[in-house]
């Protein structure tokens, strides 16, 4: 499992436009995460929250758009090769398809704040025909909204409780570690009891 906030510690606002482009991409990255995170480091003062929203809005944008323009370009051919790849089920991807083709701009915006949409938006936008000043418009705003939502999550917690989350994670440290090292232990051992039960099994009597 990737280690969020130390990518984000150690990359910084490339690790937030990356994250974002590919996760409105349907790239399975958890953007929104990564939105509060950086609302935290902001609110901490690792990071300019300037920057943070900034940044966050233009990659927002810029996935969403790539996303549509492949949609337009590919049409749904796209979705069949890439769709399970990137966790886009035939029911989410139907249910997806209605609502542009019913509410046009208006489900891209609000499919910006509902996750298992969002990323599928911008695609079948482009596969269903939608207009590109419809979509921009709807893309743009709707990230308008998205990202200092996210970010001002992130942003209110280090306010409130960043003090408290510090002291916790740092204790919490001391114990991961060895609860991570036991349960390695443990799975390894269970795993080679298993592969001699089932040798025992196999072998000629």
């Amino acid at each position: 499992m990737v280690n969020v906030g130390a990518l984000l510690g150690h990359w910084g606002y490339g690790a937030i436009f990356l994250a974002v482009v590919l996760g409105n991409l349907g790239v399975p990255v958890p953007e929104e995460t990564v939105l509060v995170l950086a609302g935290y480091e902001a609110q901490r003062g690792a990071l300019w929250l300037p920057a943070v929203l900034g940044v966050g809005w233009v990659s927002a944008v810029l996935g969403d758009n790539l996303g549509y323009w492949l949609g337009r370009r590919y049409g749904p051919m796209l979705l069949a090769r890439c769709g399970r790849w990137a966790s886009i089920t035939p029911g989410r991807l139907d249910r997806m398809s209605g609502l542009v083709s019913r509410y046009g701009a208006y489900a891209v915006f609000v499919a910006r704040f509902v996750p298992g949409l969002r990323f599928v938006a911008g695609p079948v936008a482009g596969i269903v025909g939608l207009r590109p000043v419809k979509f921009v418009a709807a893309n743009v705003l709707g990230a308008l909204l998205y990202v200092p939502y996210a970010v001002g999550i992130g942003y209110g917690l280090g306010y409130g409780f960043g003090d408290r989350l510090e002291r916790l994670i740092g204790r919490v440290e001391w114990i991961a570690l060895p609860l991570a090292g036991g349960l390695i232990l443990v799975f390894v051992v269970v795993r080679i009891r298993r592969a001699r039960h089932t040798s025992l099994l196999r072998s000629p009597s």
